[in-house]
């Protein structure tokens, strides 16, 4: 999950779901909220209670996990993604080809409703992604800190969405957003004040939208895999390897190199499926 974060238009949520985890996270992070809610109510016996069912060795593992990975790898896969863009493109293309094929296999059945959310989400997603033909910030733009309070709170909590959301990376809807050297401007200058309000908005909105995920879940199932699904498709926008794979989402026709990403992205969508199947096997084991 973690080095998937790091790529733009792939999110951490996207592995958690060919890992089968995905629920499970939500119901964690759900819980968590509502153990915070608890706590500034002053319910501190249900808080307790509520503490007491969060999966904490389950849950601190995968997030020592996520941060070894992006400690690790975030350097190497910048190496390659500079070096070698179409074709990692191409590898992270069939990455999220394979996740659809997951998702849709997900579904219990595919009706016209569900068919018009895949579609919808995908083509709105689909043009916000070409508002903005860069995915990264252009090099020597200025980070400094020029928005007021609130502003870092609302940016931290449409960004934390992604991390539960396949399709989208955190970093990305901060680059959209115009916010990405805002933050970087924040960390440089060790503004503590700014770096807690984005935190705290972080917090807030990772606690409303894990609810209401959950929720949702739980009573439109399909509809909710039907969106992520249509997520995936919107943001395979930012994966098509050319012109010049994750750094653009400009669509042009494939040109050299072809053969290479192409097998890549082959070679992804084989290795999600295979990895799917054998954590389902060690599931149902």
């Amino acid at each position: 999950m973690g080095a998937a974060d790091i790529v733009p238009g792939v999110s951490g949520g996207t592995v958690a779901l060919v890992l089968g985890i995905y629920d499970r996270l939500i119901r964690n992070i759900r819980t968590g909220a509502r153990g915070l809610k608890q706590l500034l109510t002053g319910d501190v016996k249900g808080f307790k209670q509520t503490l007491r069912d969060i999966e904490w060795i389950w849950l601190l593992t995968l997030l020592g996990g996520i941060l070894i990975a992006v400690a690790a790898l975030s350097s190497i896969l910048e190496t390659l993604l500079n070096d070698h863009p179409v074709a990692m493109a191409g590898l992270f293309f069939g990455l999220v080809v394979g996740t659809i094929w997951i998702a849709y296999n997900l579904l219990s059945r595919v009706d016209g409703v569900a068919a018009g959310i895949v579609v919808g989400v995908a083509v709105v997603l689909f043009f916000l992604l070409g508002l903005r033909e860069d995915t990264e910030v252009a090099e020597g733009t200025a980070e400094v800190v020029t928005q007021p309070f609130w502003i870092f709170f609302a940016v931290g909590a449409v960004a934390i969405c992604a991390m539960i959301l396949p399709g989208i990376s955190g970093s990305f809807i901060l680059v959209m957003l115009g916010m990405y050297t805002e933050v970087l401007g924040a960390v440089n200058d060790r503004d503590v004040v700014s770096l807690g309000v984005f935190a705290l908005g972080c917090v807030t909105g990772l606690a409303v939208f894990s609810t209401l995920l959950n929720w949702l879940l739980d009573n439109y199932r399909d509809w909710v895999i039907a969106a992520m699904i249509g997520l995936m498709l919107g943001s395979m926008r930012v994966l098509w390897p050319w012109p010049n794979g994750t750094f653009t989402t400009r669509l042009d026709a494939p040109s050299d190199p072809v053969v290479l990403p192409i097998a890549l992205a082959i070679a992804g969508a084989a290795v999600v499926v295979i990895v799917e199947r054998v954590s389902n096997s060690q599931e149902h084991g």
